[in-house]
């Protein structure tokens, strides 16, 4: 409780003495989410990389998830029916839960366990990519543990469109097409749609994907507000789990008791953003924003159909102040969240509506001219109005509460350097079916908690770029699922929710990116960490299905004015199957992935050849332990795909 005052105290007066010396500066229009307001990378506690526009077009990638692979840490796994985003160490069954998504700053992680939808942002709408690599409870609350994923779209600044083609291997096809405009001075529209089908590489593993969006915008000087609705549609069959025979005999082929598996995913999504200059040190932007997802399944044969809808209001107010020293940033804002799950699948029929509600703020303060640091807190309760016909017929309610703080200091020496160390403390509240699925006697989970602490250096100049970054991460009461636990009143399958024991992270990021010459770029990441239990029956073991060494190395070369050619290698190394928390069995096997992309532009038209998994390496996607035997899902084989667009 002493930490808690202490802290709080220092906030206020820290405060109190950036606004005595502070001069007036004018706020910057734009929004960087990644810290909730204007920043770069380098003036920010906290490892950030950004991938620019120009970075996913040398890449000739077709998707996110190829976008994203081996970037920052970033451990993926797919039970190839849709991605989990891994960071700082984290299972792909826990990944949803601890890696926070946002899309334009609107959250895209669901109520409740199943992971962000990535194929429904098509690449032709993504602007630029920001990752912000560890904890960020302060800023963002619920879920960002292990990080945060921001993707900014395109926004119509300026009028033209795009159109595109693309096919490739297992009978893929796509088009994309979008079109923004002036309608006044003040106002713009922008419209995009995207369709996508592909038989995929596994049998019974057949997609048909669109999406369409559109955002009206208005913009002066003073304020600026937009409007945007956006539909996203995809069916996909279950291939389901194989066995280690049967990924032996035929990796590709589909399990036999799931040959008429499918999920199909629809969702509506609107947003409202108005951002307002209240005066020269000050700014308000208000985000409204409502979700509504159906989605219809067939698991074992079994027809199952779930909805979820979420409403949102996250207000902020954003102030910026100059001295000579420096510039004081204020961020103070709230999160509001309501949503709403209904459940109806085979042998569960259960309703939550969840209700959230946090306040935050967060302030920068320069100490001197080369020197600042970063001090917040944040206050967040849940509320679950939960009824299970099973194991809560009568219905309950569940309360819970939780906070974190943060403090970093961000030091640069040089124009061409900076070191920062920040402390942040992050929370997590467990989802809408994971209160439900409880031993009998576990009246509500707790929320998760845990303390993030690192430390980072970075140095560039014209032609090379450096960064090294140490952190260690603790968790106590993770929410995990437990095969070992007692099974719920009514439950249907042995395990059950749980608040596990304490658990910690050591890890280390570096990265390199050199320019030798004008028409050459080459780099190399590398990733270490160290995930295990610290207390409990499973002490000292490692968390399962976490790649101790992951990284990429990479090169681009302009042939040619017109000519573009990009090489990349990415590397995941050995892990324990998804489960396997005493590590009683085998890791499953190291690889490397080896990607091509052969880029053209002239004038409007661009064309681009990219090969996925280039010397068609098999590898296991995603895992599952079990002692009856494990269960097995494959990563593509050799993926060709051509793209041809045209810019109007």
């Amino acid at each position: 409780m002493g930490f808690k005052r202490s802290s709080l105290a220092v906030l206020c007066s820290m405060a109190v003495y950036g606004v005595a010396y502070a001069e007036p500066q004018k706020i910057d229009d734009t929004i960087v989410v990644i810290g909730r307001q204007a920043e770069t990378p380098m003036d920010i506690a906290a490892s950030v990389t950004v991938i620019d526009a120009a970075e996913i077009e040398q890449s000739g990638v077709t998707t996110l998830t190829e976008l994203l692979r081996g970037r920052s840490g970033i451990q993926i796994s797919d039970s190839n029916t849709g991605p989990t985003i891994a960071m700082r160490g984290f299972s792909g069954s826990q990944a949803a839960n601890n890696t926070l998504i946002l899309l334009d700053g609107r959250r895209l992680n669901n109520m409740d366990i199943a992971a962000a939808s990535l194929s429904a942002i098509p690449l032709s709408q993504i602007e630029r990519v920001e990752i912000l690599s560890g904890s960020a409870g302060v800023l963002y609350g619920d879920q960002a543990v292990g990080g945060v994923i921001n993707i900014i779209t395109k926004a119509p600044n300026a009028a033209g469109g795009n159109l595109s083609l693309a096919a490739g291997s297992f009978n893929t096809a796509e088009g994309r097409g979008d079109i923004a405009g002036n309608l006044s001075d003040s106002w713009r529209y922008y419209l995009s749609g995207d369709y996508n089908r592909s038989d995929n590489y596994r049998d019974h593993n057949a997609n048909n994907t669109g999406s369409v969006l559109g955002r009206l915008q208005y913009r002066t000087d003073v304020r600026e507000f937009f409007v945007e609705g956006s539909y996203y549609d995809n069916k996909r069959q279950n291939p389901g789990a194989l066995s280690d025979a049967e990924l032996q005999t035929n990796p590709r082929q589909a399990s036999a008791y799931q040959l008429n598996d499918y999920i199909h995913e629809m969702t509506d999504a609107w947003r409202a953003q108005l951002q307002q200059k209240l005066d020269q040190h000050w700014q308000m932007v208000a985000d409204l924003n409502y979700s509504d997802s159906q989605v219809s399944s067939v698991s074992y044969g079994s027809y199952g159909q779930n909805s979820r809808s979420l409403l949102e209001f996250n207000p902020k107010f954003l102030a910026n102040y100059a001295s000579e020293k420096g510039a004081l940033k204020w961020v103070l804002g709230a999160d509001l969240h309501r949503g709403d799950a209904d459940f109806n699948l085979s042998g569960t029929n259960r309703s939550n509506t969840q209700t959230m509600t946090s306040a935050y703020a967060q302030a920068t303060v320069p100490l001197t001219s080369t020197l600042d640091y970063v001090v917040g807190g944040r206050y967040a309760k849940v509320k679950d109005e939960l009824q299970d016909a099973t194991v809560y017929p009568a219905g309950t309610v569940l309360d819970a509460h939780a906070h974190a703080l943060e403090f970093g200091v961000n030091y640069r020496p040089t124009a061409a350097q900076r070191v920062f160390v920040r402390a942040d403390q992050n929370f997590r509240f467990a989802k809408v079916d994971e209160q439900a699925y409880t031993s009998p006697g576990v009246n509500g989970l707790k929320p998760q908690k845990g303390t993030s602490i690192e430390a980072g250096w970075d140095w560039h100049n014209t032609a090379q770029k450096v960064a090294l970054n140490l952190y260690r991460l603790k968790l106590e009461d993770e929410i995990v699922y437990d095969m070992s636990a007692e099974k719920p009143a009514g439950g249907l399958f042995i395990g059950a929710n749980v608040n596990a024991d304490k658990s910690r992270r050591y890890g280390a990021d570096v990265s390199w990116n050199w320019q030798p010459a004008t028409l050459w770029q080459l780099g190399a990441e590398y990733h270490y960490v160290d995930a295990e239990f610290t207390a409990g029956a499973n002490e000292g073991k490692e968390l399962s299905w976490v790649a101790k060494h992951s990284g990429r190395v990479f090169s681009s070369v302009d042939i040619t004015n017109n000519w573009q050619v990009y090489l990349e290698g990415q590397y995941l190394g050995k892990r324990y199957m998804e489960g396997d928390d005493a590590n009683d069995g085998e890791r499953i096997d190291s690889y490397w992935l080896t990607n091509l992309a052969l880029n053209y532009r002239l004038n409007a038209w661009q064309a681009s050849l990219r090969v996925d998994n280039l010397f068609d390496r098999d590898y296991v996607s995603s895992g599952y332990y079990s002692s009856w035997g494990n269960g097995y899902y494959v990563g593509d084989g050799r993926n060709i795909n051509a793209s041809v667009s045209y810019h109007f």
